[in-house]
C-alpha cells in the first residue's frame, strides 16, 4: 500500500478540491453529451400464403398479428482526456394486441414456450455496449446494431436483430473511414435469447442449425467528393464462407433533375470444415435512378453467379440493391431486374408524404433437386406520411403491400402481405 504524504489542512482542503473538479470535469462530457431517444412503434401484419391450404405441409396459410413496441436508444457522451470512456444501452419492449394460434408466427413476436404455436404476451431484451474513444478512433464492447454492407441489422419487425461483440471504427485519416468487428452472438427480432453466430437458412439454402464460434469483418469507406464514394469490406464466418464486398456510390447534378448509381459486388466462397457445405458464389447489383422535381425513376439488375445462394448471416439483411419486403433474388444462378418509381409530394406543396413502388423480376434459378427453371416475381407499394406540426409531429404512417409469386412452391409460398406501421421518435434527452 501506499501511504498518504503529509498535508497541511489547506492543502488538504485544496488537494480535495482540485480532485472533485477534476472528477466534474471528466463527467462533464459523459453526462452532458448524452442523449436518450425512445421510439413507440405499432405494427399489424398480415401475410396471406397463396397456397389455399390451411394443413400446408410448410404451415399455416395466413400469418397475421398485431402488437406494440417502445425502443429506448440511451448514448452516453465520452469522459474528457485523451482516453474518453462512455456507455450505450438499448432497451427493447413488445406487447401483443392481437394474435391467434392459428395465425402466430409472423415473426413480430417470439412464441410463449409452452405451445409454439401462440404467442409471448410480451417481451423484453436489453444491450448494453462499453465504448472508448481516442482521437477519432472508437471501440465497442457489447450489444450494437451493426449497419454496414456484410453485416446490416434486421429491422423488418417490431424490434429490431442485436448483434453482440466488439467493433472498432477509425476516422483518423480525413474521408477515410476504418472498420473493424468481431461477433460471437445475436438476438434474434424476435427473441430474447442470444444465440451463436450462425448463416441464415432462407429456403433450406442452408442447414438451419449450422453454428459459428464468430464472425469477423473489415472495411474501408473513402469519399472521394460529395458525390463519389467506394467501399471495400472482406468477412469471415468461422468454418462456413469468407466473403468479399466492393461498392461504388456516384450522383451527378444535371442541367434538369439529376442521375445517381449504387453498384454492388460481392464474392463469397466456403472455408475451413466448410461446415454449411460448399459455397461458390458472386453476386452483381446495380441501380441506376434519375431524379426530376417530386419524382424518382430507378431501374435496377442483379446477377448471381456460380452454385451456390449467396450465404449471409441470420438476423441480417443481405446488401443487394434488389433486396425487397419479401424476397431477397439471391437464389442460385437468379438474375432479376427491377423497376422503381419514387415520388415526394413536398413538390405539391404536402411535405411530410411519400409514394413508392417497385417491381422486381428473377428468372434462371436454379432449383434444388428439379431441372426446372426457378421463376418469381415481386410487387411493393409503400405510402408514408409523417406528421410535420401541431400535437402529433413526427408520429409517421406507413401503409405496406406487397405481392410475391414463384412457380416452385416447395421452397417458397405464394403469398400477399400488408403492413401498417405507427410510429412515434422523440427525445428523452
Amino acid at each position: 500500500m501506499f501511504a498518504p504524504l503529509p498535508l497541511a489542512p489547506g492543502r488538504r482542503v485544496a488537494g480535495l478540491f482540485l480532485l472533485c473538479a477534476g472528477v466534474n470535469a471528466q463527467a462533464a462530457g459523459f453526462v452532458e453529451d448524452t442523449t436518450a431517444k425512445l421510439e413507440a412503434r405499432n405494427v399489424y401484419f398480415n401475410r396471406d400464403f397463396r397456397d389455399g391450404h390451411s394443413s400446408s405441409s410448410q404451415g399455416a396459410s395466413k400469418r397475421e398479428e398485431w402488437a406494440q413496441g417502445f425502443i429506448l436508444n440511451v448514448q452516453s457522451g465520452y469522459t474528457q482526456g485523451p482516453i474518453g470512456f462512455g456507455v450505450d444501452a438499448l432497451g427493447m419492449l413488445g406487447f401483443k394486441l392481437d394474435s391467434s394460434p392459428a395465425d402466430s408466427n409472423s415473426g413480430l413476436l417470439p412464441s410463449s414456450g409452452h405451445d409454439p404455436r401462440r404467442s409471448a404476451d410480451q417481451y423484453a431484451k436489453l444491450g448494453v455496449a462499453g465504448k472508448v474513444k481516442v482521437s477519432n478512433t472508437v471501440l465497442k464492447y457489447g450489444s450494437m446494431m451493426p449497419d454496414v454492407p456484410l453485416l446490416k441489422y434486421n429491422d423488418g419487425r417490431l424490434l429490431p436483430t442485436l448483434f453482440h461483440g466488439a467493433m472498432l471504427t477509425s476516422e483518423e485519416v480525413h474521408d477515410l473511414k476504418f472498420t473493424l468487428a468481431r461477433l460471437n452472438q445475436y438476438t434474434a427480432r424476435d427473441s430474447t435469447d442470444r444465440q451463436d453466430i450462425r448463416v441464415h437458412c432462407k429456403n433450406k439454402r442452408y442447414a438451419c442449425d449450422i453454428e459459428a464460434d464468430h464472425f469477423d469483418l473489415a472495411g474501408l469507406d473513402y469519399r472521394f467528393n460529395d458525390r463519389l464514394s467506394a467501399q471495400y469490406q472482406v468477412a469471415k464466418l468461422e468454418n462456413i464462407y469468407r466473403q468479399h464486398f466492393l461498392g461504388v456510390v456516384a450522383s451527378q447534378p444535371l442541367a434538369m433533375g439529376s442521375l445517381s448509381a449504387d453498384l454492388r459486388l460481392i464474392k463469397s466462397d466456403d472455408i475451413g470444415n466448410a461446415r454449411a457445405g460448399e459455397i461458390d458464389h458472386r453476386a452483381f447489383s446495380g441501380m441506376l435512378g434519375y431524379s426530376l422535381g417530386g419524382h424518382k425513376v430507378s431501374a435496377g439488375w442483379q446477377r448471381m453467379y456460380g452454385e451456390s445462394a449467396m450465404p449471409y448471416l441470420d438476423g441480417s439483411n443481405p446488401y443487394l440493391v434488389n433486396y425487397a419486403q419479401v424476397n431477397d433474388f439471391a437464389a442460385a444462378q437468379e438474375r432479376s431486374w427491377q423497376l422503381r418509381y419514387d415520388y415526394d409530394f413536398k413538390a405539391l406543396g404536402v411535405p411530410g408524404l411519400s409514394f413508392f413502388t417497385r417491381y422486381i423480376n428473377g428468372d434462371h434459378i436454379k432449383v434444388p433437386g428439379s431441372r426446372d427453371e426457378g421463376k418469381e416475381w415481386e410487387r411493393d407499394t409503400e405510402l408514408k406520411y409523417q406528421v410535420q406540426s401541431g400535437t402529433f409531429k413526427d408520429v409517421s404512417v406507413r401503409l405496406r403491400n406487397s405481392t410475391y409469386r414463384s412457380n416452385y412452391e416447395k421452397w417458397a409460398r405464394d403469398m400477399d402481405e400488408t403492413r401498417v406501421i405507427v410510429s412515434y421518435n422523440f427525445s428523452i434527452l
